[in-house]
């Protein structure tokens, strides 16, 4: 049973394998000869190849010097202007393209405390002066009346318990009065004889001025005074944003009802761009060729077919690792370059942040 089975199988599959060989033969008899391809496919299939040696993706230029990608950045490069402390974005004081001066305001954070805090302090400074002044130039003149009048007003009261006195002991001489009064009457005279010297020594203070140490302890009242409303002044300023140096404001990065945090990055970039340079990487191989005062120009996609001119100002003093970086797959990156920084004659269009092919061109270069 098991023979006849076996055998069922091996024809079922020489049967398949014939019916495949069959429609193999069937499509390759009703299938005609193989196609030619059209002209148009050869032509549109073909890859147009620059010449060996060129890249069609940059015109580059004739050069007689040193090449590399840089970028245009402001005289003295872009500053990055952060503020003290946190705190909500009350007012912004500028927009991109304006021109502001040193010190100048940016912007403003929120700052009804602080502004609070100095009023105190000032008020505190304006009563601290006034008792040094009192202090130093004695008394007016209405309180040195005063203080006499006292001391006569304590004199006379002296003079009328020493009378009484004097007659109650007259009358305990004879009986006519008892030791109790005569007691009373010499204790009053006492109080009033003691009244009497301090409102003397009141009027001799305020005839004589006031002592050394009272103007010591009013001149170290204003010094503390004047440290509160500088320190109340100081807290106040760290929340309005100035500008360090005089030139343009090339980007505003906040915006009023803001909450700002100089740790997040800075709040205004600003840059002198009077004077336009550009940063050229150049690789080490080709340091050798740099001199300050060559001639330079500039190309960039942005300007085609233009060539903006300047000179070498600045060689850097270390190489480092690229600063720009192209769009091109197979540019090297671990090249060590070194910058050299060339001024432009003129800013024309050329706006900071562009990146730009620079050429060190000096024809006397071998």
């Amino acid at each position: 049973m098991s023979k006849r089975r076996s055998n069922t199988w091996s024809a079922l599959i020489a049967l398949a394998a014939a019916a495949g060989l069959l429609t193999v033969i069937l499509r390759t008899a009703l299938g005609g000869p193989p196609q030619a391809p059209r002209e148009t496919d050869i032509a549109a299939a073909r890859a147009e190849l620059p010449p060996q040696g060129e890249d069609p993706r940059v015109e580059l230029p004739v050069l007689h010097g040193v090449a590399g990608n840089g970028i245009v950045e402001p005289a003295d490069r872009e500053t990055k202007v952060a503020g003290q402390a946190p705190g909500r974005i009350a007012v912004v004081h500028v927009r991109e393209g304006d021109q502001v001066v040193v010190g100048q305001p940016l912007l403003e954070l929120e700052a009804a405390t602080e502004r609070a805090s100095l009023a105190a302090a000032e008020a505190d400074l304006a009563a601290a002066e006034a008792e040094l002044s009192r202090t130093l130039h004695g008394r007016i003149r209405q309180d040195i009346d005063a203080a006499d009048a006292d001391a006569e007003a304590a004199k006379a009261r002296s003079e009328l318990a020493r009378g009484s006195l004097d007659r109650i002991s007259k009358l305990a001489d004879g009986g006519a009065a008892t030791p109790d009064e005569l007691d009373r009457a010499r204790r009053s005279a006492e109080a009033e004889d003691m009244s009497f010297k301090a409102a003397d020594a009141r009027r001799s203070a305020t005839l004589a001025g006031s002592r050394r140490e009272d103007v010591l302890a009013a001149r170290a009242r204003v010094t503390g005074s004047k440290a509160r409303r500088d320190q109340s002044q100081a807290l106040l300023d760290r929340l309005t944003i100035r500008a360090p140096i005089a030139g343009e404001v090339l980007s505003v990065k906040v915006r009023a009802g803001e909450y700002y945090n100089p740790g997040s990055g800075e709040a205004v970039v600003m840059g002198d761009t009077r004077v336009l340079r550009v940063r050229m990487d150049v690789e080490e191989r080709d340091i050798g060729k740099i001199q300050q005062g060559l001639h330079a120009f500039i190309t960039a996609d942005a300007f085609p077919g233009q060539r903006f001119p300047g000179r070498v100002v600045e060689i850097g003093r270390r190489m480092g690792r690229k600063n720009i970086r192209t769009d091109d797959p197979v540019e090297r990156i671990d090249t060590k370059i070194l910058e050299v920084v060339i001024q432009l004659d003129k800013r024309e269009a050329l706006i900071p942040g562009l990146r730009v092919v620079s050429v060190i061109d000096d024809k006397t270069m071998n």
